[in-house]
Order: C-alpha cells, then structure tokens, then sequence
C-alpha cells in the first residue's frame, strides 16, 4: 500500500524552527516529484515547495523563499521541509505529496497534479 506519513509539526514560536519529514512506504520514493503543500480553514491548499525527483531542480512559494528548504533522503525514502524565521501566518496544515509526473520546474505544480498525498501534520506558530 502506497503511503505518505508526515511527522515534525508542532508549536513553535514566531521566529523558531521546525522540520518537517514526509516519509514514503510501500513505494520507492526516487522517481517521484514530491510538493510541499499547507491548508488552513477556509482556503484553498497552498503549494509552498517542491523538489523534482532527481533533485535538479526546487522551487518556493514568494511567501517562504529564503526561510525554507526542501530536500529529500532517498536512501531514506524521506523528504524534509526545514522551515526556519517562522511566522505566525505559516500557521497550518502541512502537506506533503507525490506523483511520477508532476514537474517541478518554473513553479510549485497545482495540487490535483499530485496522486499520493500524506495526511498532514499540524504547524502553529504563536506566542
């Protein structure tokens, strides 16, 4: 069974760190495309980054640029989302997901692109 756990989130405050592991079973991570992505209530998910599976090329959402990095593990079958400077307003759920097609190259692809997604870890940074 293909699956996608996320682990990391939690309370921080604003200005701290958090990193964000998604961890893939039941499949080999390497040749996916993998996006980071976060939802809070009443909005559309949001796709904050992306990594492409041979690692060539990443890219970031405006708001996140210079603050977090994505990277991946394949030996470890894990991608991280290291997210320092952290602001109240990245408060959310975190996603993370997968697809064998899904291009990571001018920008963070939409997420009904992804076939496999992780069921969330909850970030809240506040005071």
């Amino acid at each position: 069974q293909l699956q996608l756990v996320e682990s990391g989130g939690g309370l921080v405050q604003p200005g701290g760190s958090l990193r964000l592991s998604c961890a893939a079973s039941g499949f080999d991570l390497d040749y996916y495309g993998i996006g980071w992505f976060r939802q809070v209530p009443g909005k559309e998910r949001e796709g904050v980054s992306c990594i492409s599976a041979n690692i060539a090329s990443t890219n970031y959402a405006d708001s996140v640029k210079g603050r977090f990095t994505i990277s991946r593990d394949n030996a470890k079958n894990t991608v991280y989302l290291q997210m320092n400077s952290l602001k109240p307003e990245d408060t959310a759920v975190y996603y993370c997901a997968a697809d064998l097609e899904a291009l990571c190259v001018i920008k963070i692809p939409a997420a009904y692109e992804y076939d496999y997604w992780g069921q969330g870890t909850q970030v809240a940074v506040s005071s």
